[in-house]
Formats: C-alpha cells, structure tokens, sequence
C-alpha cells in the first residue's frame, strides 16, 4: 500500500509509507510508559503523528531528520488530522531522494529570480543599489537567498519561501510609496529586500527546517547586519546606513517580538506593518489549505495566530438546515497557551516561533 503524501491524507485512511522526522518528543503517559509526539513531513507538509504501543523498543533507533517508514491510520483530533502509528522503521539515507521530502515554492525559482533582479535593478539610488549589487553579487550569498525558507514553520516555511515573501512585499511596498506621499520608495524597497537576510544562515533547510547554532546564539536581525557589512560599499553614507540598519532591527515592530527598537520614521514603520501583514495572510492560506480536507467550518487551533480560522467557502455553501443542527463553533484555547507578551517573548527565546502572531 503507498501512502500518499501528506496533505492527501483523510480521516480513516490506513497508510503505509515513508516520511522525514521533522520533530521528535518522548512523552510519558499517566501510566509511565513512552509514547512518541512526530511531526512527519514530505514536500507536500506535513502531519501531527503519535506512537502510543511498543515505544520502548524502538524509540532511540532514529532521531530528527531521520527518514522513517510507518504504518498506522490517519484520524481526526479536535478538528485536526492526526497519524497514529503503528509500527516504524528507519530507513537509510542512501534510499532516499530528498527532492520528495523538502517542500518548496509552487513559484518557478527562476522566474521568481528574474523578478528579484528586475526590482534590484529599479533601485535609482546609486548607494543602495551599489550595496544590493555587492551583496548579491556574491553567488554563495545569492544562492541561499534564493533558497532559504523566511521561517521554520508559521509562514512561508518552504524551499524559496524567503524569495517569494520578499517578492510579495516588494509588490505591495510600491503600492505603498505610490498611495503615501513622501515615502522614499527606494530605501523602503531596500528595507524589504535586506529585512531577512540573516535568515540564510539563522535557519538550517538541508534537511527539515530548524535553528541553526549560529542562528539561536545571534538571530536573523544581527546576521543579516553583519552580512549587510561585509557587503557595504566603500563611501556608503554613514547616516544612509543607520537608516537601512534600524530597518533591520525595527521590523518585527515590538520590543517583545525580539526587535531591539522600535520603527521611528515613515519606512520603518511600513516595512514592519506589510511584513506582519504578508507573513499573517500566508499563515492563514496555509492553515486553510492544510484543513480543508477535514470536517468542519473551523481549522484546528493555529497557536502563532491564537486562533481557528473559518473556512468562509464551507460556510457559505452550507445550508440553513445544517447551520441549524450543529453548535456554535469554538476557537479555545490550550490552557497551556501563555499569552502574555513575556510568555510569548520567552517562547520566541526558546527557539519557538513567535507566538504572538510575528515571524521569528
């Protein structure tokens, strides 16, 4: 029986396959045995997973970024699709092609990095583009940018996500420079181009995506400064600088979603509000599309959003008579969720997305 990819996968079915461990937890349950808590993913997704028999025998047999084939029986809990398992087995590398586990863009790279060029390009002024010319001149520099993801998970977590995130905020911050008068559209481009640099080396994206050392010790703002001054051209202005550097740092917005200062002139702050603005929209598409083949008007609970999400289509073809019959839906929240800004900054600290609806 071949299992099919992840986000074919429905209620009921059984499965047998093979997945790339995307994460790993040994849990206890009340009695003291193991079970195991797997995200298992391929290029489609991925799928919340849990082994509850025989964990013992087989738990240190494979570890995070392992592959491994399972059979079980995909179910649904609390609205979202889950994977018991039922036996596993790793599965040596030398079997593998990687291209079927690493979800990517459904954008073509190429034409993706045309785009790219073409607004590098409509950069007029000379000091800014000089310093995007240098930067992407570097081809081991160009070549991560154009495949790194722009987070490990809550947005745009896919091969080429970093590219297309920034392609959607450069269309929408021309729009911008166009409706507010006196924006300098090139600086803001320039903010938007250069805002996640540091997450070419902050994420590891090998093979599942994760924090690398260097991005846990320093974090995509202060990597994506130090690549930006690696790159600065000789007779950079110095106050151009500043301003391109407090865009850096300012653009998650709020000192507890980890910028060290806030946005204080006109770009700043636009760059900030398009980025959290694209990053929340991707977030909801992907929980919409990753739910819609389960029951229900409501996707499970997204904990970076605080939230479900109606799925507006099913609502607007369901029928009075079925509206009748079923309770009003609830969004609860995990009682574990902290949702306070120190519990969200904490998580954030602890290598966790951003929970208070920011990428990390």
């Amino acid at each position: 029986m071949k299992s099919p990819m992840c986000k074919d996968l429905a209620p009921g079915q059984n499965v047998q396959g093979i997945f790339l461990v995307q994460s790993k937890d040994v849990r206890q349950k009340r009695s003291g045995e193991p079970y195991l808590s797997l995200t298992l993913m391929d290029r489609s997704g991925d799928v919340d997973a849990k082994m509850w028999d025989n964990v013992a025998n087989i738990m240190d047999s494979f570890e995070r970024d392992d592959f491994v084939k399972v059979k079980g029986e995909a179910q649904l809990y609390q609205n979202r699709l889950q994977f018991t398992i039922h036996t596993l087995q790793r599965v040596p590398d030398s079997e593998i092609d990687l291209g079927d586990f690493l979800p990517a863009s459904r954008r073509d790279p190429k034409e993706m990095w045309a785009e790219f060029q073409a607004v590098v390009a409509s950069i007029a002024n000379p000091h800014l583009k000089a310093l995007l010319d240098n930067l992407f001149s570097d081809e081991k520099l160009a070549a991560a940018y154009r495949t790194a993801p722009a987070a490990k998970a809550i947005h745009h977590a896919w091969l080429g996500g970093l590219l297309e995130h920034v392609l959607s905020l450069c269309a929408q911050a021309r729009f911008m420079a166009r409706h507010y008068p006196g924006i300098d559209e090139d600086l803001l481009l320039t903010g938007v181009v250069l805002h996640d640099l540091g997450k070419i080396s902050e994420l590891e994206y090998a093979r599942s995506f994760g924090y690398s050392a260097e991005g846990g010790l320093l974090g995509h703002m202060h990597i994506g400064l130090r690549l930006m001054a690696e790159h600065l051209p000789a007779g950079f202005p110095p106050k151009l600088r500043s301003l391109v550097e407090h865009m850096i740092l300012s653009h998650h917005g709020q000192l507890e979603y980890g910028s060290p200062k806030l946005p204080v002139f006109p770009e700043a702050l636009l760059l900030h509000h398009l980025d959290n603005l694209d990053s929340k929209m991707a977030a909801i598409f992907q929980a919409l599309e990753r739910d819609r083949a389960t029951p229900g008007l409501w996707t499970g609970y997204n904990a970076a959003l605080e939230r479900s999400f109606l799925d507006k289509d099913k609502y607007l073809a369901e029928s009075p008579a079925q509206s009748a019959m079923k309770p009003a839906a609830t969004a609860a929240k995990p009682a574990s969720q902290n949702s306070s800004p120190f519990g969200q900054a904490l998580f954030s600290a602890l290598g966790g997305e951003n929970t208070g609806g920011k990428e990390s």
